[in-house]
């Protein structure tokens, strides 16, 4: 049985350098952006958005979850690097260079490394 090569969906992963340390310590201005990246893409969050700030050390920052009709948006932030780790998969068509060019505004980053896959 042949099996059809469907577009299931796209994953993109935003890695931010140099953000301001005041924007991803702070879990209202973390739940604020995924807000906002939801209202931007045209996704419905559904659920509770979660946040949690855990580690120890070096490790120490808050990771967020929101799913969204598609699928979800995930961050990791690590304040002693001042770095945000952002990953949005959905099978709702979307822009990924917008993806990273409004983390890269909202976070105050100084450099942005994005990466998308199209998943099939």
């Amino acid at each position: 049985m042949a099996v059809k090569n469907w577009w299931w969906g796209r994953s993109v992963s935003v890695d931010l350098h140099g953000c301001d340390l005041a924007l991803i310590t702070n879990q209202k201005m973390i739940a604020r952006f995924v807000r906002q990246l939801a209202k931007l893409l045209h996704m419905k969050r559904v659920g509770p958005l979660e946040i949690k700030r855990f580690g120890h050390g070096k490790l120490r920052g808050y990771s967020m979850m929101q799913f969204i009709e598609t699928s979800t948006i995930i961050a990791h932030f690590d304040e002693q690097g001042e770095r945000a780790f952002i990953d949005v998969f959905s099978c709702m068509r979307y822009d990924p260079k917008l993806v990273g060019k409004f983390c890269k505004k909202f976070f105050k980053a100084h450099r942005l490394q994005s990466r998308s896959m199209e998943r099939r």
